[in-house]
């Protein structure tokens, strides 16, 4: 079990909550953000039921195309 301290943050905009959410990865260590792509990647790939290969190369395009304005 992890014994880190528990941390309980309170907070009324939705920007501070990106801010802070955006200083932590950035405090984070590349491998370990790494790390949590690739954990995002598998559960996406689960929630729609398909299985990774593991000698597969992966990330080679994006997971669903969406059309942009600017374009």
């Amino acid at each position: 079990m992890d014994d880190a301290p528990i941390t309980i943050r309170k907070y009324t905009d939705f920007d501070e909550i990106k801010a802070d959410e955006y200083r932590y990865w950035q405090s984070r260590p590349a491998h370990e953000r790494l790390d949590a792509v690739d954990e995002m990647i598998e559960m996406a790939y689960a929630l729609k039921g398909w299985k990774i290969e593991p000698d597969v190369p992966r990330l080679q395009r994006p997971f669903i195309r969406l059309p942009v304005p600017w374009r």
